[in-house]
């Protein structure tokens, strides 16, 4: 089965992990089919802490791909997210 879920990267007590597609039974920084983008825990300030290509999600969840359970719920936190800001039109910025 093909799964999304995250790859560790980084230092020791400074994670970062990266959004992958990978076969379930490699290794959790094994290798990996293709990378979607990454997470940071610990950003701090302007530091992007999540940042993913839905298009690719969207594309290998139409495939069958399962989602690891942080993961789910780190695509959900960004639906919210996205849902809450404000959407610009040429009306609010004149």
């Amino acid at each position: 089965m093909v799964t999304i879920r995250l790859a560790r990267t980084g230092a020791k007590k400074r994670p970062f992990y990266h959004i992958v597609v990978c076969d379930s039974r490699s290794p959790r920084d094994g290798r990996h089919i293709e990378r979607l983008g990454f997470f940071n825990p610990i950003a701090r300030g302007q530091e992007v802490r999540l940042k993913f290509a839905e298009q690719r999600v969207d594309y290998w969840l139409s495939r069958g791909a399962q989602t690891s359970p942080r993961v789910a719920t780190l695509l959900k936190q960004a639906q919210k997210a996205n849902a809450t800001a404000a959407p610009v039109t040429a009306e609010s910025v004149a």
